[in-house]
């Protein structure tokens, strides 16, 4: 029988598990031409990936340091070997262990790497002790993932948000070797005041750590009055009553590629994680008339790091004011409820878990049947659908037309046909039920706001003028 560890805190792991560092096959990227690897070989880091398996399934493991391995590779990396162990909690100094912390610079020679990438967030702490021991640069999957965002960020507004958010990672993490954090200046080096001027002073490491505080206080304020202009395009929607839905989801789900399928947006479609940082909004219409707006956002990662949650908050607010969401699922991953669980967290975090969900499950051409009969059974309400291929999509855009808010009053109008601006508005805002020409202007049924019915009110037709209401059209409460 197996022996077990138990210790005050209650059954421990099987001991073989926890002192196995486990290699996990075929998540190594390096590549078997020859002329390739030479270049390769020039140009991006060699890594060796970690994890700590402490919850879950082997293979939830597993899964999560794969998509460590293809985060490595989308910030420039070449992935030589990937490995996992067996922990209760992680180890408070070194992550993984002491004795483990050197079989992991024995690997690290062994393949010639030179970063170490942890899948977890480690304390400072356990980042300088894990680079003493291992004698290479070592980096966390939240340094890895603002990397990332570092790299793809492309408008003013996005460049500062990751900014911010590697600030406010970098801050307690700031260090220095020798004396050369903690020598105090005086004299010139304080910034050339000279004679006079000398007192205690501060070390360098102050001295870095008042320009970042100073730096991060400049950035929140310009996203301050970046976000004001977003504020001020939401607030004129609502005038217009113009109702939003956001497509929100994992990284690489397919959101950029489905905003192009219904809108004709034209926005970077990318196999890659983290694609699309910068929201794009579009105008859409539904079949049966109506305008929506439609808006891409930043794709969603287990673990995504509260800096950035806090520092892309301004542009997640399109999510939590939205009137949809349409929540893209990845239908041929291979653990797409797991994604969808993630996605919910944050949600939550940004405060848009009441609003009103439509999952959309992507890649249907790419998944395989017994993967697409499972997700039907977990969420019975989705729409299925292929933004490659356009399959499903008519499905789709009927769903979004049910779930997006309806306008609310029923009127009948006659309009002169000098007010042909008032008619425009009807088809773009409002829900036009019944049509006719008469030789007075045009007969409308139409379901409205408020606001445009009152615009409507001088026109106001008898209640008889149409004859009997549609069939299948009910009158709602508020019927003018």
């Amino acid at each position: 029988m197996t022996e077990s560890l138990f210790d005050i805190e209650g059954p421990g792991l099987e001991l073989e598990e926890r002192h196995a560092l486990r290699r996990v096959a075929g998540l190594t990227t390096e590549l078997a031409d020859v002329t390739e690897v030479e270049y390769r070989q020039l140009r991006l880091e060699r890594v060796v990936l970690v994890g700590v398996w402490t919850a879950g399934s082997l293979a939830d493991a597993e899964n999560s340091l794969t998509e460590l391995a293809r985060l490595a590779e989308t910030a420039g990396s070449l992935v030589l070997e990937a490995m996992i162990q067996r922990r209760d909690r992680p180890d408070p100094a070194t992550y993984i262990g002491s004795g483990k912390a050197e079989e992991l610079r024995d690997v690290v020679l062994a393949t010639g790497a030179d970063t170490v990438i942890c899948d977890g967030e480690l304390t400072p702490a356990q980042l300088r002790t894990l680079e003493q021991r291992t004698k290479v640069k070592v980096v966390d999957r939240t340094a890895l993932i603002l990397d990332i965002f570092a790299q793809h960020a492309r408008s003013r507004e996005g460049k500062a948000q990751v900014e911010l958010a590697q600030m406010q990672y970098m801050l307690p993490r700031l260090r220095g070797w020798g004396e050369a954090m903690s020598r105090q200046a005086g004299g010139r080096v304080a910034g050339g005041a000279g004679i006079g001027s000398r007192g205690p002073g501060e070390t360098k490491i102050e001295t870095d750590r008042r320009r970042i505080r100073a730096r991060m206080a400049k950035l929140r304020r310009e996203l301050a009055q970046m976000s004001t202009s977003r504020q001020t395009k939401r607030e004129s929607r609502r005038r217009n009553a113009v109702p939003s839905a956001v497509i929100a989801g994992y990284t690489n789900a397919g959101k950029s590629s489905l905003l192009n399928r219904l809108t004709g947006a034209g926005v970077l479609v990318e196999n890659a994680l983290f694609a699309t940082l910068d929201p794009t909004v579009r105008r859409c219409g539904t079949p049966d008339g109506r305008q929506y707006t439609l808006a891409d956002t930043v794709g969603f990662v287990r673990h995504l790091p509260h800096q950035l949650v806090e520092a892309f908050r301004s542009t997640l607010e399109e999510v939590a004011e939205a009137d949809l969401v349409l929540h893209v699922v990845d239908g041929a991953d291979a653990d797409p409820a797991a994604q969808a669980a993630a996605v919910r967290v944050v949600l939550n975090e940004i405060g848009a878990a009441t609003v009103p969900e439509l999952i959309v499950v992507n890649k249907i051409d790419a998944a395989d049947q017994a993967g697409l009969d499972r997700l039907r059974g977990l969420f019975p309400e989705a729409v299925f659908v292929s933004a490659r291929t356009g399959e499903g999509l008519d499905k789709l855009q009927v769903a979004i037309a049910d779930r997006l808010p309806a306008p609310r009053v029923e009127l009948r109008v006659l309009v002169p046909y000098d007010r042909g601006d008032l008619v425009a508005r009807v088809h773009n805002h409002g829900e036009v039920l019944a049509t006719a020409h008469t030789a007075d202007g045009t007969e409308l049924r139409v379901r409205v706001d408020s606001g445009l019915a009152a615009a409507l009110s001088p026109y106001l037709a008898h209640p008889l003028a149409f004859g009997a209401p549609a069939a299948g059209v009910p009158a709602e409460e508020g019927t003018a």
